[in-house]
């Protein structure tokens, strides 16, 4: 049963590093008119029906809306809406970094930061509760030996810098600037683990066991895309006004081919956290594995960016030592997945 949870979440972050391909189809629109709109796939549509699979036959999920839960509601939505900063500052890590290190170390950040953030905020709040409790040793080792992966390839990347003229950083990246890219990819990871505490907080606002344990976070799932999505239009339309794109949504010659794209898109991205919400229905044996399930999942989103980043010729040009700490790294990353079950 955890190997088939894990596989699930697997199969969901090879779907999410994968996202930035059907991005790369979209013509004449602007950067912050094609973010939105994959957005509202991403962070509306899909995460809404997959938060209908929660509901059981008689019930709405307008039910889970109520007063007693206010307060877990709008904590999910604020930290949301976080999430939704370290979403914006994703996109431009990748920019300044590519694919594979951008998402390597934004990621890895994330990872870290929001299997930690939960159970210390919820504890602020919850001490009742006690939800330190969740963070064993076998989990910070977990956290540890991921984030010792995402440093052994941060030290790909800066070796790759080191190593290549600036047209060969060029070629691979267009607007390669690894000290601009390492910055804004830590403030993206810092504020993207705001995801996983957001989840933590709406922990409970299902319908319990009439909501079978695969689907019991989507709802949650839905909130904090909700807070982001806000987050993001605010500066996307923003954006638009500033740039004077606006035209680019009544662009019919590119429209179809376009919404195409970006629902492909969306549904790459939205397939990380519908799988991890099936996977951890599949782990609910392993106290361990269910606290350190997001950063498993970043974990794995990171090692499939990586294959990306080689599929795209990112990391052309670097030498047989680059390439083999970049392995190295990805190979701890892999193990960081399984090494807290075998303690």
């Amino acid at each position: 049963m955890i190997l088939i949870g894990l596989l699930i979440i697997a199969i969901g972050a090879f779907c999410q590093s994968s996202c930035y391909v059907p991005i790369n189809k979209i013509k004449s629109w602007s950067w912050e008119s094609y973010w939105i709109v994959q957005g509202v796939f991403a962070w509306l549509i899909l995460p809404f029906l997959g938060a209908l699979l929660a509901v059981p036959a008689g019930h709405s999920l307008t039910e889970l809306f109520t007063a007693d839960q206010s307060f877990n509601i709008w904590m999910t939505i604020l930290f949301g809406a976080l999430w939704g900063v370290g979403g914006l500052t994703f996109g431009l890590s990748m920019r300044y970094l590519g694919v594979a290190l951008g998402q390597s170390i934004a990621l890895g950040t994330c990872a870290g930061l929001g299997t930690i953030m939960g159970p210390v905020l919820l504890n602020i709040f919850f001490p009742e509760n006690d939800p330190l409790s969740q963070l064993t040793m076998a989990v910070i080792l977990g956290v540890v030996v991921t984030l010792i992966g995402i440093a052994i390839i941060g030290i790909a990347g800066s070796m790759k810098a080191s190593s290549l003229s600036e047209e060969e950083k060029k070629a691979a990246v267009k607007d390669f600037n690894f000290p601009k890219g390492i910055t804004i990819a830590l403030l993206a990871g810092f504020m993207s683990g705001c995801f996983n505490v957001g989840l933590e907080f709406g922990s409970g606002i299902n319908f319990g066991s009439l909501t079978p344990d695969i689907y019991k976070t989507l709802p949650a799932t839905l909130l904090v895309t909700l807070g982001g999505f806000v987050t993001n239009a605010v500066y996307c339309f923003y954006q638009n006004h500033k740039n004077r794109t606006w035209g680019d949504y009544a662009n019919r010659a590119v429209l179809g081919n376009n919404l195409l794209f970006c629902l492909l898109a969306g549904a790459l991205w939205y397939s990380q956290f519908f799988g991890l919400a099936l996977g951890k229905g599949f782990l609910t044996d392993s106290p361990t594995l269910m606290t350190l399930s997001f950063c498993i999942l970043m974990a794995l989103n990171v090692v499939f960016s990586n294959v990306w980043g080689i599929i795209l010729k990112e990391w052309k040009g670097c030498s047989s030592k680059t390439i083999t700490v970049l392995v190295i790294g990805i190979a701890v990353l892999i193990v960081s997945c399984f090494l807290p079950q075998l303690i």
